[in-house]
């Protein structure tokens, strides 16, 4: 049985992003956390058919994965709730966290299968709070 790696995880549509990354050896999620705003820039130029919304939206999944311990569905699913960094995690509260995963799973019509309960969003909000102001 082949184990999956962080970029298998990822949606279909992030199909190019994960060509470019396993064609450029960077399947480690310690490098695509650590990923510069110029170096994003750079693989876009490379190769077009990445696009620079997929590539941040990469970086943050890993970001969220190596430092909070949050798997990349869940990840995905605080990126469109509007939760795209430490920070605005961090400031976030678990109830607001709460609403807007109910009003995306109402306007998509579908329950999500991330199992988000109400302790594990303090708890994320608590060690991101811990990350941010260490920073």
């Amino acid at each position: 049985m082949e184990s999956k790696t962080f970029l298998d995880i990822l949606p279909n549509n992030f199909r190019h992003e994960k060509y470019f990354f396993v064609q450029n050896n960077l399947i480690d999620i310690e490098k695509l956390s650590n990923l510069s705003d110029q170096e994003i820039n750079e693989i876009q130029r490379k190769y077009s058919l990445c696009t620079l919304n997929n590539l941040k939206k990469i970086r943050a999944i890993a970001i969220f994965k190596k430092e909070i311990g949050i798997s990349p569905p869940q990840a995905y699913l605080l990126l469109h709730c509007g939760i795209s960094s430490i920070k605005s995690l961090s400031l976030s509260t678990p109830y607001e966290l709460e609403r807007k995963i109910g009003r995306l799973e109402r306007s998509l019509r579908v329950k999500t299968e991330t199992y988000t309960t109400f302790a594990l969003l303090k708890e994320w909000i608590k060690k991101a709070s811990q990350i941010y102001k260490s920073i």
